[in-house]
């Protein structure tokens, strides 16, 4: 992949591919209808519901949590496929546009009219994290979380999804839904995320939740969390993007300012805007939690990882898909992909991203990974 690529994520993605679902298959048995008891707000090709449950946590106990999620769904009534789609732990329930919530959403690449996740074809269910508004001040697991995708689809009267789609946060929280609920789910796609927390990208998030602790020491949480938004970047990316993209340093007002600081800057200012230090804080230590047997997964697992990916290293994707195809999972599958963005390649690798779930939601054992063999890696079971 060039390091020139577009980031550029407006830019449409090719949607010449046809329709990949047959909602008249076997696979289109479950629908997603709205109970009565359920808070919620229909504008016709979207909802948005919150519903209070109890929860036993792993490390907290029984609590009570609200459960805040959007469906997107324009199938005209057909019994279609219903997906459930999860991103990082600064994602929310809100994917892409609609015309019922028209803001851009955090994965709009992926999701939407033409897109590989089309709600004309199937439904698309996702959630807040447990913890994203900052109330819920305890230890998290990702089973936790994923108990609550449970609770959620119980609570929506649906009772198995056709796939799991989760990215980095979310694949681990996918993993987890596939060891503890596997007989609801169809697959997973399990994109920069895998069954453990990697011991260098866990001292990573352990230096940006003690800059959060550094600014609450001096009663100025938001500058804090900024400084851990920005060692988060840093470790989302790639030297190479960086050398790519950003100038040599330069003295400014007799201070030595380097390229890339006015871009961590902005960095950290859309994100201080929107997120609470509580919550980045305990989903921060969540992924931390991370653990999984893959040999008790028993579903079809397409695993999806970034050769220059820091935080989930491809030795672990590797390790993963080798407990995949040696345990119960029925043809796990691994793609890599080469891209200067690492991590936050699910976001900006578009193409690839789109070529790879069109495949694993057709069910498509055969279809090439990518578009481009350089940059892409399929290796089947």
């Amino acid at each position: 992949m060039s390091l020139t690529h577009s980031t550029n994520a407006s830019e449409p993605v090719e949607a010449a591919c046809p329709p990949r679902f047959d909602a008249g298959g076997p696979a289109c048995a479950a629908a997603v209808p709205v109970p009565t008891n359920v808070s919620a707000v229909d504008r016709g090709d979207a909802v948005r519901g919150e519903i209070a449950v109890v929860l036993t946590l792993r490390h907290a106990g029984v609590r009570e949590v609200v459960l805040r999620y959007e469906i997107q769904d324009r199938t005209a009534g057909t019994q279609a496929p219903v997906v459930f789609v999860a991103g990082g732990i600064s994602a929310d329930r809100h994917l892409a546009p609609s015309r019922a919530f028209p803001a851009p959403g955090w994965w709009p690449a992926q999701v939407g009219e033409g897109r590989a996740l089309d709600p004309r074809r199937c439904r698309i269910v996702s959630l807040d994290w447990l913890g994203a508004d900052g109330t819920l001040d305890v230890p998290l697991d990702p089973a936790d979380q994923a108990e609550a995708v449970a609770a959620l689809l119980d609570a929506l009267r649906i009772e198995r999804i056709d796939a799991f789609v989760g990215s980095s946060y979310g694949a681990m929280v996918g993993l987890q839904f596939a060891v503890l609920h596997g007989d609801r789910l169809g697959q997973l796609v399990a994109i920069s995320g895998v069954h453990r927390a990697h011991p260098y990208a866990s001292a990573w998030r352990a230096l940006q939740r003690r800059a959060v602790a550094l600014g609450s020491l001096q009663c100025d949480e938001t500058h804090g969390l900024a400084l851990a938004r920005q060692f988060a970047i840093l470790s989302y990316r790639t030297p190479e993007e960086f050398d790519e993209r950003f100038a040599p340093a330069r003295v400014v007002e007799g201070r030595v300012r380097v390229g890339a600081e006015d871009y961590l800057d902005h960095c950290a200012a859309r994100f201080v805007g929107r997120s609470s230090p509580t919550a980045y804080l305990r989903l921060s230590e969540s992924i931390d939690l991370q653990a999984v047997e893959p040999a008790r997964i028993r579903v079809p697992v397409s695993v999806v990882a970034v050769a220059e990916d820091r935080l989930v290293p491809l030795a672990d994707a590797q390790a993963l898909f080798a407990a995949l195809h040696a345990g119960a999972c029925p043809h796990p599958r691994l793609h890599v992909l080469r891209s200067p963005y690492g991590h936050d390649a699910f976001l900006k690798e578009e193409a690839d991203i789109d070529v790879i779930l069109r495949a694993a939601l057709a069910g498509a054992s055969n279809t090439p990974a990518s578009p481009a063999p350089t940059s892409n890696q399929e290796i089947p079971a």
